[in-house]
């Protein structure tokens, strides 16, 4: 089955490691917080603390390392480690701090983790990965360029007020001017 013909709930349920929680909602947006960059400081002292050397990047990304971008209130983390696939040399001992697995994502060699005490969304990558580059590419490029966080701020806006079935499609949603941002950095 080609990726265009998968329907949304498979390609979720074969990325989720439990079945994929649904939204049926529209999304939360709120101003940003200026207490958002000291979760991240905490989480990263948490994470740095747990794997030591085997946490090679670690950065703050997303709308919540944005000062002045409205965001839904979670702080996203990108994670690159020596190899994501080799599981064993870091899912147990982010379980044993609290962090919970929820996506793994063969494609890309992806995994998503929860927070044990801090809504955010850990993505962890092999440190070679592009994505890694592109998450931090992004950030920085609406950090430096108003009218690029602006535009980016109204699509999610517009977006965030029409109900989905999963927060996944919303993100699917702002894909174009996600990919037209990155172009012009």
């Amino acid at each position: 089955m080609s990726e265009s013909s998968e329907s949304m709930e498979e390609r979720l349920a074969r990325a989720y490691v439990a079945e994929p929680p649904k939204l049926n909602s529209t999304v939360t947006l709120v101003e940003y917080d200026p207490a958002w960059p000291g979760l991240f400081a905490r989480e990263e002292a948490r994470i740095r603390g747990v794997l030591g050397p085997v946490a090679v990047v670690l950065e703050h990304v997303g709308s919540t390392s944005v000062p002045g971008l409205a965001a839904k209130p979670i702080v996203d983390v990108v994670l690159g480690v020596p190899d994501s696939t080799d599981e064993v040399a870091y899912v147990p001992l982010l379980e044993a701090a609290g962090y919970v697995l929820r996506i793994r994502e063969a494609e890309d060699e992806h995994r998503l983790f929860k927070g044990p005490d801090t809504d955010i969304n850990l993505h962890v990558y092999s440190v070679s990965c592009g994505e890694i580059a592109r998450m931090v590419g992004f950030r920085d490029r609406l950090r430096a360029v108003p009218g690029e966080r602006e535009l980016y701020e109204r699509t999610k806006r517009g977006l965030a007020a029409r109900t989905w079935t999963y927060v996944q499609e919303y993100a699917d949603a702002k894909s174009e001017v996600v990919e037209g941002i990155l172009g012009r950095a």
